[in-house]
């Protein structure tokens, strides 16, 4: 019993850790990539991103001649009474995902952030 409590006092540690790093991460370092799905045709090019819990004030999306970068920050909740952490699974803190794109040239046509995936349309040049 005593051995399960000591296992049990380490993993809230580990998890107490993983939190306060996550919420004191250096701006300049990201925390996570979130998943995308790339599509191409002929004209245009899709890219759905899945970011759930990011505003669009939070999110910065950028075109260059190498791919498309996305960035953006999720704050955790925080409770207003103290609680006890049971399961952390959904990341929080900076994001970033840089995607490459085929070859050429492209104009951002689009960029919408509806129910958690942004959707980004290319028009190739």
């Amino acid at each position: 019993m005593w051995a399960e409590a000591c296992a049990l006092v380490d993993e809230a540690e580990q998890l107490h850790r993983r939190f306060f790093q996550l919420l004191g991460a250096a701006r300049s370092a990201p925390v996570w990539e979130p998943p995308a799905n790339v599509f191409s045709g002929q004209r245009e090019t899709w890219v759905t991103v899945a970011l759930p819990g990011v505003a669009a004030t939070d999110l910065r999306v950028r075109l260059s001649s190498t791919g498309l970068l996305v960035e953006a920050e999720i704050s955790p909740p925080v409770p207003k009474e103290r609680m006890r952490v049971l399961r952390l699974e959904l990341p929080y803190g900076r994001l970033q995902k840089r995607i490459d794109l085929p070859a050429g040239e492209y104009l951002l046509a689009e960029q919408r952030l509806e129910n958690g995936v942004l959707y980004v349309r290319l028009l190739k040049e």
